[in-house]
């Protein structure tokens, strides 16, 4: 019982970890409006970099991030990255212009990219083979709980005082955490950890992103025939298709391609990226629709999303148990069908006057449901199929995808609703959110029940496994 009880606490501080890091991603929306009016001579699409800017940066570093993990020590990065992200969110908290409060981010961004890949390498070795689905899938269904909790949050607390303690606020959770994770986690690393990954490949995934989300965000303002849209279009195919070549060629590449011959690995890392190019466009979606076209304060717009949250942590942990005995595939495809259900009610039943219970609460409980259920099927699909030396890595490479859906679907939603959005705008990017949906749920038909059956290590040693690009012929069934 007592080290039943300790795997939970581990559960409950790393969890910590990765609600911080994800809720940044989100809780910022909901303090847009007012980042806005603090810094009036930034154009809406240069302060979109203040979201974009983070999301980037996070995506690029995941993978190298977790690589460094194991060969220094997931512990001790988990420490630096912890340590890391509280001091950038102290910075933005105070930060004086727009420009430094894109700098700082970018100083979060990275402290977060250590914690999360880190956070699942410490969990996973705690809990049994056979316990590890419920644990991934809680520990996935986390982030996406922080990222619909983020707009709620942020609401009060710029109600309360103003969108600088929405960023003073990691300096409380993180505080929470550190303590009890001093005692509670111990040293892991992988045997077979190599070097640190091609810094160029790093460079090249993130400037192939940033040129692309640059693209998207200023094709309203510049013309998408322009010199510099095309030109910033055709900087990103070269760089990712660089990129690609590198992660092919490269001795110790940022994207390891052979973990994609894991099935399951593969439609993970496709499934949440889909999936979250429309979860976080519609977590921003929300936020502009009740505050510009109903006219809601901040607070009361932060409240009228918090269904979403609470169904997604209440379907999160129906999905733990769901996963560990059917498998990922009952948990992803309906999720994806009840948040494509949720957006496309969005698009089609919302009007110009609030009608809260009849109109958007509906939608929200719906998504809301979908996002609890689809993070844990993808978050569990990505490292069921893997050896545990792969944990990190692996986590690291879903969250990526996850983060890059994350840059698109932001920069989609600019580009869709532009600075003065109308009630057709708002109903063309739901429909579009509801298509995410539909095609993260058709993804998920591919997955199968793989069940792990690599012994985990003891918490003092290092894992004995060495990494395999394909499962055991008995770790998955049809």
């Amino acid at each position: 019982m007592k080290q039943l009880d300790r795997r939970w606490k581990v559960l409950l501080v790393t969890a910590v970890a990765v609600f911080m890091a994800f809720l940044d991603v989100t809780i910022v929306n909901v303090a847009f409006p007012s980042i806005e009016k603090a810094f009036p001579e930034t154009s809406v699409a240069g302060l979109s970099w203040v979201l974009n800017a983070y999301n980037i940066v996070f995506a690029a570093l995941l993978v190298p991030a977790g690589r460094l993990a194991d060969l220094l020590g997931r512990r001790r990065m988990f420490f630096v990255g912890m340590g890391l992200f509280l001091f950038a969110s102290a910075l933005c908290g105070l930060a004086p212009s727009a420009e430094f409060l894109i700098g700082a981010r970018v100083i979060q961004a990275a402290g977060a990219a250590l914690l999360v890949p880190t956070s699942l390498g410490l969990l996973l070795p705690e809990f049994p083979p056979e316990r590890r689905a419920t644990a991934t899938a809680l520990w996935g269904a986390v982030g996406g709980v922080a990222a619909a909790t983020g707009p709620s949050l942020g609401g009060l607390l710029i109600e309360g005082a103003n969108w600088r303690l929405v960023f003073f606020v990691n300096l409380v959770l993180g505080a929470l955490a550190l303590v009890p994770a001093r005692r509670l986690l111990r040293e892991t690393r992988d045997p077979d950890r190599g070097a640190v990954p091609d810094a160029l490949g790093i460079v090249l995934l993130a400037g192939g992103v940033g040129l692309l989300s640059l693209a998207i965000v200023e094709a309203p303002d510049w013309g998408w025939g322009s010199a510099r849209t095309i030109g910033a279009f055709a900087g990103a195919a070269v760089a990712l298709a660089l990129f690609g070549w590198r992660s092919a060629t490269h001795a110790h590449p940022v994207l390891e391609l052979s973990l994609f011959r894991v099935r399951s690995f593969a439609a993970a890392c496709a499934g949440v990226g889909v999936f979250a190019l429309g979860f976080y466009a519609v977590l921003l979606a929300n936020i502009l629709f009740l505050t510009s076209v109903w006219g809601y304060s901040i607070l009361r717009a932060g409240f009228a999303v918090t269904p979403g949250p609470l169904m997604a942590a209440a379907s999160s942990a129906l999905a733990g148990r769901m996963i560990d005995r059917y498998g990922q595939r009952v948990s992803a495809v309906p999720g994806g069908l009840l948040f494509a259900l949720g957006c496309l009610l969005f698009a089609t039943g919302l009007g110009g006057e609030p009608a809260y219970l009849t109109e958007f609460l509906p939608s929200t409980i719906l998504t809301g449901i979908g996002v609890g259920l689809s993070f844990a099927g993808w978050s569990s699909a990505a490292v069921a199929g893997l050896a545990p030396a792969r944990f990190a890595t692996g986590s690291a490479i879903s969250a990526c995808c996850r983060q890059l859906g994350a840059v698109l679907g932001i920069s989609v939603l600019i580009a869709i609703i532009g600075a003065a959005p109308s009630l057709a705008d708002f109903h063309r990017a739901y429909a579009l959110m509801a298509v995410t949906g539909l095609t993260a749920a058709t993804i998920g038909l591919t997955l199968r029940r793989v069940s792990a059956t690599v012994p985990s290590w003891t918490s003092k040693s290092t894992p004995s496994t060495t990494p395999s690009p394909e499962p055991a012929p008995s770790a998955a069934r049809p």
